[in-house]
């Protein structure tokens, strides 16, 4: 792994080949992570960064790294608090902060008329360490409800492995999520729902609806596309955004931090993902109208 320099003030040509490194060294697909590279180099020898606000060349570099084949997980993000040196901690300490001040991302539980139970997890799927005890509370609340609403049209992504455990409760037995492939095309890492959950499960069998939106993102479009490829829930909204790859992150500035695909998610009933083309509603609806519809076909269901 390349090790990058990271300057205190902005030197736009020094973050620019930093981050041409990590992407050719990085990327999950070896032949764009060469494209990218030279282009990244290519344009900064031209004078296309010639840039004194890290905002501004955040926004320039990742219109850059996603003109080749659009992968949105691909950016140079701008902090405007300064973030850690460490691999991965500008990402951890971004989320950290929104975790402290969104219930640990679990804003809403709420039972309504008829056994109908609402769970919304957002803004993110925190990390397991941290989200797993309101996870457990919150999921384990909902168990009783005769059918239950899933709200992540505000998911914009998280972790894989908290995926795993949301889906824990809402299947009956071990059950295969995702493959992992790597860069060089070997299996990485299998995602499977855990064998044990503490507290209630809801189950695999009573009525189960996903709300998405076009913000769902990420690791909240995994959830949904899981669920929806085991039969197991019925999809209702908006197509989501359109990212699958899991990302690593990189510090190249204070201010900057560089996210890069590293792998490629594989579904064992498609065969595929969700990379460009979001995860399609079950049930097209605008995103506002979606919570009144699932509500109808559950109570429908139900009667």
């Amino acid at each position: 792994m390349t090790s990058t320099t990271m300057p205190t003030a902005l030197d736009a040509a020094t973050v620019v080949e930093s981050v041409a490194e990590l992407v050719g060294e990085n990327y999950v697909f070896p032949d764009v992570a060469r494209e990218l590279a030279a282009l990244l180099r290519s344009r900064s020898a031209g004078g296309s960064y010639r840039i004194e606000s890290a905002e501004e060349l955040a926004e320039a570099v990742t219109a850059d790294l996603r003109s080749v084949n659009g992968d949105l997980h691909l950016a140079l993000k701008y902090h405007a608090v300064p973030v850690p040196p460490e691999q991965g901690a500008a990402a951890l300490a971004a989320m950290r902060r929104q975790f402290d001040a969104s219930l640990g991302g679990v804003p809403r539980v709420e039972l309504l008329d008829g056994g109908v139970a609402v769970l919304e997890i957002a803004p993110l799927l925190f990390p397991l360490d941290w989200a797993a005890q309101p996870l457990a509370a919150a999921l384990s609340l909902v168990a009783p409800a005769r059918a239950l609403v899933l709200d992540l049209r505000g998911n914009v992504g998280g972790d894989p492995n908290t995926v795993a455990f949301v889906c824990g409760y809402l299947l009956d037995g071990r059950t295969k999520l995702n493959t992992m492939v790597s860069r060089q095309g070997e299996v990485a890492e299998q995602s499977w729902t855990p064998p044990f959950v503490p507290g209630a499960r809801f189950g695999g069998d009573k009525p189960l609806y996903v709300l998405t939106s076009g913000r769902t993102f990420s690791a909240g479009e995994e959830l949904a596309y899981d669920l929806q490829q085991l039969g197991r829930a019925e999809v209702v909204g908006e197509a989501t955004r359109g990212g699958a790859h899991p990302r690593e992150g990189w510090t190249v500035h204070p201010h900057l931090e560089l996210s890069v695909p590293i792998a490629r998610a594989v579904n064992p009933v498609s065969g595929t993902n969700w990379e460009g083309t979001g995860v399609r509603p079950d049930v097209p609806c605008d995103a506002e109208a979606a919570l009144d519809r699932a509500l109808t076909l559950a109570v429908a269901r139900l009667i």
